[in-house]
């Protein structure tokens, strides 16, 4: 599937980019199905892999969509093509944001959701790339509406992000703030971050301020958990983590 977002060009010409995803994995549930998530893998990755390891995970009742980024020039590979969620530069609040890229992507996973029934309750997760992607829907559903002001469809019920960051924090505390539905929205939705102390890639400090960013702008609803010594990888404790966390927060009725 494609997304075109247009950009202005110089003079009145218009420039467009188009977005093509790659292949999407589906986990069914193994039980009753009371759930959907989302689950975006990292830089250079795809949707093959996490959906193996989350189709092991004790969850009967939640069905997983597991889909593959576009592939594209990636600025901190120096412009080496990779599948990447959006184009990444640097991991800092002063580097540019890629909003076409970012909302290309928070729409392409909101349209996999957006068909979903109307009895399940549906949530986003992902890892480093995937987390960010993940936490970016949190605050468009918050704000309701994408970085380009087109509204936001769906309403997640939970965000879960393992070592990743929080693209797009400039401006959030004072976008939330001075809208009632945007801070309830917020204040309601629950997040589970998760980052190891050792993590070369994503080092544990952007984890850190984005869970903090993310609390001051009035996510109140926030987990943030720490893993000693752990890299840029997930362990099974943190999996368990992730596992009970979703049971409690979806309501869900049981575990294999």
């Amino acid at each position: 599937m494609s997304y075109s977002q247009n950009a202005m060009g110089s003079g009145s010409r218009t420039a467009r980019k188009t977005f093509e995803f790659g292949r999407t994995h589906v986990v069914r549930p193994k039980g009753k199905h009371q759930a959907t998530i989302v689950w975006l893998h990292g830089l250079g990755d795809n949707g093959s892999s996490w959906s193996q390891l989350l189709e092991s995970l004790p969850l009967p009742n939640i069905k997983w969509i597991c889909p593959t980024a576009p592939i594209r020039p990636v600025a901190i590979l120096g412009g080496f093509p990779c599948t990447a969620w959006f184009d990444d530069g640097e991991l800092s609040e002063d580097g540019p944001d890629d909003w076409e890229g970012l909302d290309a992507s928070a729409a392409h996973i909101a349209n996999l959701l957006s068909t979903e029934p109307s009895d399940v309750k549906v949530g986003i997760g992902g890892f480093s790339m995937g987390a960010a992607m993940a936490v970016y829907s949190a605050t468009a559903y918050a704000l309701g509406r994408y970085g380009n002001g087109n509204p936001y469809p769906i309403i997640p019920r939970a965000v879960v992000g393992l070592s990743g960051w929080l693209p797009g924090s400039r401006g959030l505390r004072n976008k939330i703030e001075v809208s009632h539905e945007a801070a309830r929205r917020a204040a309601s939705l629950p997040i589970l971050l998760s980052h190891g102390t050792c993590d070369d890639d994503v080092p544990y400090k952007y984890g850190e301020k984005s869970a903090h960013s993310l609390s001051v702008a009035g996510f109140r609803n926030l987990t943030f958990k720490t893993y000693e010594g752990i890299g840029h990888y997930t362990v099974p404790k943190e999996m368990d983590d992730v596992c009970n966390w979703l049971t409690a927060r979806l309501g869900l009725e049981g575990t294999l």
